[in-house]
């Protein structure tokens, strides 16, 4: 058998070498060795610091090879595979190293493992194959096992469009043709890239073999009963026939049973009905096959990098698959649809999106398909991206798996810390399931350690709603708002919150919604505009639900001055800088905040979280204006009328 060639075209070392090799680790000295793994060292560091670092893996794998230390090369290939598994050429250099140091059992594992973790990759298949042909043929099981590994190699990867080389490799290396045959037979019916160049090799093995060493006992009688059924017919002359009225000349006539002689004219013409009778039958087959690779012609020509690859894939690329994937969803079966799904998260293993259709296509198929997928994709490949995780998560808590679902969410967190919707995903959890202390827990553990104010503050919103409105503590909600106000003093959406809960007492408490508002006035981490808005709104209140005149007289001279503050500050601004003149309606130059209740708009979490897409819906709180001017002494609605702020002086 030729030399397997690694990626870089090196022939193997012979086993000659496996003593040199030995004999050289024994020659090292204590100051080399330390050399050595203190060179080791940097390069693990630098995995290790950055795992996603491909790049810095390649080294580690060279430096390991280069120095030939068998057991620093299986903790580096190990690790490496741990986080690319898609590399079939690593594999390969994995089971030669091993090879060469005279570890067969080694290398045929590592094999193994390689054509599990990347089943589709016809060229591993074949490197596997190559391997075991030269160092097992002579054993007592030797064909048999070989010729099961190609079956198997058959099962994982022979629905593949490009599976023709291990087609050709196993037709080639059988000897049985009856084998033969079937292998043609199940070959023939598959979409292949090279479909007519089988069905002519078909006919060129047929045309060799007489159909007795081809077919089996039961397939050769079957079909010589229908070529001799046909022959017989009186619509069809037999060319080699005497005409009748003719005496056939002598020597011609039929010979005593026994007495045949093995090829005469008259089998020859049979055995070819036979034989065209036999690639009949296949060019039927050959032509629904022609028909479906015609479908997939197009898809499989714009395939331009099947193989995987750390660099992201043209738009085009993904466009393509996509569209490939759509395809054989609606037209294909279940193998040809998942063979597709395999061969396309070889090439995109690092796109969210691939991962997340082949697991929803797999819902169909049973759960253990779809965990397949997601635990593939969230431990090997994309260990830090939220939503196949959260998704993942989602799937198990459907099935029950409350425990299953709880690890995901925990361990996804840990990995990469600080995504609010993990956070508050890690909570639904909980509170879903019945924890209400470890719902609790979390909250708190989120707010004591969140890495900026405003989150901590949001934490706080969400913990308060939870309390209030799951739990019915008021009491509690009302407490880690006013705690959360404290450590950021400057939050308008905790107020709005806190003048929510305040809004939603039966009956409403005056004095402590207007302490509130007083907080809000009275801080100095908010803008004269703000503090104007939020009086309109105790204005708003106080007529609404207010027990005293005489509290209601009050807030609308506070708001009269703070007008006057507003109006002074307004005309000391240039004209460039506020785009307007003063004479124009405030609310023509800032839109009013949306809340509900006076709880502000919560649809937006904090920034730097990680995801500011993620959807938390709290509602708009409608403020229509005030629109009320009593008629006090000529003077107390002057100034204060629905939709603007307008002093009069």
């Amino acid at each position: 058998m030729e030399d397997v060639k690694d990626n870089q075209g090196q022939e193997e070392e012979p086993k000659e070498d496996v003593a040199n090799v030995e004999e050289a680790a024994k020659d090292e000295t204590p100051a080399e060795a330390v050399a050595l793994n203190t060179e080791l060292e940097k390069y693990w560091k630098a995995v290790r610091d950055n795992p996603s670092d491909f790049t810095g893996w390649t080294y580690l794998l060279q430096y390991v090879e280069q120095e030939n230390k068998i057991e620093a090369a299986r903790e580096a290939y190990d690790a490496f595979f741990g986080h690319y598994p898609y590399c079939y050429g690593y594999w390969k250099k994995y089971a030669d190293m091993e090879k060469r140091h005279g570890n067969l059992e080694k290398a045929t594992e590592v094999f193994d493992k390689g054509v599990v973790a990347i089943p589709l990759s016809i060229e591993l298949w074949l490197h596997y194959i190559n391997f075991y042909i030269g160092e097992y043929t002579s054993t007592e099981q030797g064909e048999s096992d070989i010729r099961k590994l190609y079956e198997k190699a058959l099962s994982a990867a022979g629905h593949d469009f490009r599976s023709d080389k291990l087609w050709d490799s196993y037709i080639t290396w059988e000897k049985d043709m009856m084998r033969v045959t079937e292998l043609y037979t199940r070959l023939l019916a598959i979409p292949t890239q090279l479909y007519s160049h089988h069905f002519e090799n078909f006919k060129q093995h047929v045309y060799m073999h007489n159909p007795k060493e081809i077919l089996s006992l039961d397939d050769f009688l079957k079909l010589r009963q229908d070529v001799v059924a046909k022959s017989a017919s009186p619509d069809e002359e037999d060319e080699d026939a005497v005409p009748s009225g003719d005496v056939a000349p002598p020597g011609e006539e039929d010979v005593p049973p026994g007495m045949e002689t093995d090829g005469g004219k008259g089998d020859e013409a049979e055995i070819n009905k036979i034989k065209e009778r036999i690639i009949q039958i296949q060019e039927e087959t050959f032509k629904k096959t022609e028909e479906e690779v015609s479908k997939r012609w197009n898809y499989e020509e714009a395939i331009k990098r099947p193989y995987f690859h750390v660099k992201p894939l043209e738009r085009s690329q993904l466009k393509n698959w996509r569209e490939y994937l759509d395809y054989e969803m609606q037209n294909g079966d279940y193998k040809r649809v998942v063979t597709l799904f395999e061969r396309c998260m070889i090439a995109s293993a690092l796109y969210e999106d691939f991962w997340m259709k082949y697991a929803k296509y797999m819902e169909d198929h049973g759960a253990e398909g779809v965990r397949n997928v997601y635990t593939r994709a969230c431990k090997i490949h994309l260990p830090k991206k939220p939503y196949i995780h959260l998704a993942w998560a989602a799937f198990e808590e459907r099935q029950g798996n409350h425990s299953s679902a709880w690890e995901i969410l925990a361990n996804l967190d840990k990995v990469v810390p600080g995504l609010v919707m993990v956070s508050m995903r890690r909570i639904s959890l909980e509170r879903r399931t019945g924890s209400k202390e470890d719902a609790e827990a979390l909250f708190r553990d989120y707010i004591e350690n969140a890495s900026l104010p405003e989150i901590g503050s949001y934490f706080s919103i969400k913990y308060a709603r939870y309390l209030f409105k799951i739990c019915g503590e008021r009491e509690q909600a009302r407490k880690v708002l006013t705690d959360a106000i404290e450590k950021d003093k400057g939050n308008l959406k905790l107020y709005l919150q806190l003048i929510d809960l305040e809004y939603q007492n039966y009956p409403v408490q005056e004095d402590k919604l207007t302490e509130v508002f007083s907080m809000i006035l009275e801080c100095e981490n908010f803008p004269l505009e703000t503090k104007v808005k939020m009086s309109q709104r105790k204005l708003e209140f106080l007529e609404d639900f207010g027990g005293a005149i005489s509290k209601l007289k009050e807030a609308y001279d506070e708001h009269q001055k703070l007008m006057k503050d507003l109006h002074a500050e307004r005309k000391k601004r240039p004209h460039e800088q506020t785009g307007h003149s003063h004479e124009e309606p405030s609310e023509k130059r800032s839109k009013p905040e949306t809340v509900q209740n006076g709880a502000g708009d919560m649809s937006v979490p904090p920034q730097d979280t990680g995801h500011t897409n993620y959807p938390y819906h709290w509602g708009g709180y409608q403020n229509s204006g005030y629109n009320y001017a009593p008629q006090w002494g000529g003077h107390y609605g002057a100034g204060y009328h629905h939709g603007g702020y307008h002093h009069q002086s």
